[in-house]
């Protein structure tokens, strides 16, 4: 039975299980990237470059065949794995790792590519009165998403061990406390300053973590763009920057963004010594008394200070597309007092 939606033929998700309200935030953003796969069109890609020194933020473009490290399979020649765990990773955990949105496999069971995936709507209310072109989207990000860009970091220079310890070593190995509010919020500057240059070091071994795949409006109103969707891929490197520039805000206790990039440098320093840590212990312990599955969130307004692109004015599929990306009579199965679903149901009726 088909799934209804483009590429997507090999899955732990049933036909219906894509339609559900948990399921196609993630199941829509997949069949995009297939489609733009097939019609060889690229995503907008945020990646860290360093210019004079400093870690900046920049955005070209990128195949999504480079995002699924498929090579030349086709969409139909993948598994699509949703919320599951990246195994490959789970190597460098004595505790069981948290599963991610996607987790690209061929046929065969080898494991390509952990993705988390997001679908954010363009503009979002910090943006929506601003002139076009500095429309933003909101981003909520989960501890899990953290937790694998640490993973994915360490992965990338796993045979650098020594070197990366030397990079961490002065500023972790004085933490007395690492759960103690007020010694890690004057630790944070030498632990952000240590991943900062760690970043300058290995920054060409960042690779695609985060796929947020874009929805424009017409505004406010529940009307597509007539230029709708795009996927905007967020590297490991460039979408720590998220937290690690915020945690430079002065504070007086442990904000989120501190909290995170305090977890980012521990999990780097701690697997540079041994290979394998407690993931689940470091962050349940690092919690500062904030809820643990949320990790932070970015409005559309500072969003848009790392997304500079044309593309955000103009996405690059026409609103039609959907027509590609739906198959004929599976719009039925859409929820219309769900938001998105709603704009995708009424834009296919009014079209059809």
């Amino acid at each position: 039975m088909s799934s209804g939606l483009f590429g997507i033929k090999h899955s732990n998700r049933s036909a219906d299980d894509h339609w559900g309200k948990n399921c196609f935030n993630s199941s829509f953003p997949a069949a995009a990237a297939n489609y733009m796969m097939a019609n060889d069109i690229p995503a907008i890609y945020i990646h860290l470059d360093i210019a004079n020194g400093i870690p900046k933020v920049i955005a070209s473009e990128i195949p999504i065949k480079k995002v699924f490290n498929c090579k030349d399979k086709q969409a139909d020649e993948l598994y699509f794995s949703f919320e599951s765990i990246y195994e490959p990773y789970q190597a460098y955990s004595f505790d069981a790792i948290d599963g991610i949105d996607l987790v690209i496999k061929d046929l065969h069971g080898n494991f390509l590519s952990p993705l988390e995936v997001k679908l954010t709507v363009l503009p979002d209310n910090t943006t929506y009165k601003r002139a076009e072109e500095n429309w933003g989207a909101e981003m909520v990000v989960r501890s899990a998403t953290t937790s694998y860009c640490a993973l994915g970091m360490f992965d990338a220079v796993k045979d650098n061990t020594q070197e990366v310890r030397d990079v961490f070593e002065s500023a972790c190995s004085a933490i007395q406390g690492w759960d103690n509010d007020f010694e890690m919020t004057h630790k944070i500057p030498a632990l952000s300053s240590s991943i900062n240059e760690f970043q300058k070091k290995y920054y060409t071994k960042q690779k695609p973590l985060l796929m947020q795949t874009l929805w424009k409006t017409q505004g406010k109103s529940p009307l597509l763009a007539e230029q709708a969707f795009d996927i905007v891929i967020w590297s490991d490197y460039a979408f720590s920057r998220l937290f690690i520039d915020g945690s430079y805000e002065t504070a007086n206790t442990m904000s989120r963004p501190m909290r995170a990039t305090a977890r980012l440098a521990r999990c780097l320093w701690e697997l540079s010594k041994s290979g394998k840590i407690r993931v689940a212990d470091i962050y349940r312990q690092m919690a500062f008394g904030n809820q643990t599955d949320k990790e932070f969130s970015i409005p559309g307004n500072k969003w848009r200070t790392y997304v500079e692109t044309p593309r955000t004015v103009k996405p690059i599929l026409h609103k039609t597309a959907v027509h590609s990306i739906i198959e004929n009579g599976y719009i039925e199965k859409l929820s219309p007092e769900r938001r998105f679903d709603q704009t995708l149901y009424f834009t296919v009726r009014n079209q059809s």
